[in-house]
């Protein structure tokens, strides 16, 4: 997927205003409008132009997209890295106009999602008395706080546009319980924590999407966990029994069995994401083998060698 350059479409540096971008904009489409330009491809610039300016006029997906474009090039391969939207507080008003379904992949891949999870209260002709919008954002939480349950301290990033018409943030902090067995892609409602209603409306509500951060050993995979457990050649050919410390600091005794291959998956029930029912512990053998860094280790490799006449590539012959 290549990437957009929307600011060098409508002609503005990064760091134009709100104007000067609704400006660029009115000129290109009296240049390019397709009822009244005699310029060729005048359609397909276009189209480029109002991808541009649907995105750089909102000052939520202009935060999005600088977030996500530093260091790219008009054309260069592009794919969000993970969790890039992580931490951003977004309005649930989802996309809006007659060209949204038009526009590119690009514009899809990031912004496809945004709003998914909010509504807003529609006030009538004669109430004026609405309940705020609902606000969605991403965070990310420890696998431990996940196993333990916890209250964190969370700080949202708010895009706003201030008084000079330039796209600032607003920071807020947050205090949010994390409920032991917390399921990855699960939402959190904070009541109350999105936009003012109108009138004496109530105010929206805050969607937390939940997903675990990464961790140094271990990956959740639903509600079960997966790691890789590295053992020694004589744990795995005569077997062992194996300490492990799980995201909560918890010991688990592991037994491998005899003979086990690289690459056997052992299942440990019920020790996994600590839900209702509980994950599973799904572990990947591996064996690691020491190096014969000393005199005494190469003279027991030798003995091996010797003594084992084996031959791990036997069933490749013939």
């Amino acid at each position: 997927m290549d990437f957009k350059d929307y600011y060098a479409t409508l002609g503005v540096p990064k760091t134009a205003t709100a104007e000067e971008i609704k400006k660029a904009f009115r000129k290109l489409a009296r240049r390019y409008h397709p009822d009244v330009s005699k310029e060729a491809d005048a359609e397909a610039h276009m189209k480029e132009v109002n991808e541009a300016y649907t995105v750089l006029s909102d000052p939520e997906k202009r935060a999005a997209y600088d977030a996500v474009g530093q260091g790219y090039q008009p054309g260069q391969d592009f794919r969000p890295p993970p969790d890039w939207d992580a931490g951003f507080e977004f309005s649930g008003a989802g996309e809006r106009g007659p060209h949204a379904g038009e526009f590119s992949d690009f514009f899809a891949e990031l912004f496809g999602r945004m709003g998914r999870a909010g509504s807003r209260g529609q006030p009538h002709a004669d109430d004026f008395h609405a309940r705020g919008e609902d606000h969605h954002a991403k965070v990310l939480v420890d696998l431990e706080d996940v196993f333990r349950g916890a209250t964190r301290q969370i700080a949202l990033r708010v895009p706003r546009i201030d008084d000079q018409g330039r796209l600032r943030f607003e920071e807020r902090t947050l205090n949010v319980q994390i409920p032991k067995g917390l399921r990855e892609g699960q939402m959190l409602r904070l009541a109350g924590q999105g936009a003012p209603g109108l009138g004496s409306g109530k105010a929206g509500d805050l969607l937390l999407e939940v997903h675990f951060k990464a961790h140094p050993r271990y990956r959740a995979d639903g509600q079960d966990l997966h790691l890789t457990l590295p053992v020694a050649p004589w744990e795995a050919a005569l077997g062992a029994v194996v300490e492990l410390v799980l995201p909560d600091g918890s010991g688990l005794k592991v037994r491998i069995p005899e003979g086990a291959q690289s690459g056997r998956q052992l299942r440990v029930r019920g020790k996994g994401i600590p839900s209702q029912p509980p994950g599973d512990l799904l572990l990947e053998v591996q064996i690691v083998v020491p190096p014969a860094a000393t005199p005494k280790a190469r003279e027991l490799y030798e003995s091996m060698a010797r003594e084992m006449a084996f031959d791990p590539r036997a069933g490749m012959k013939g």
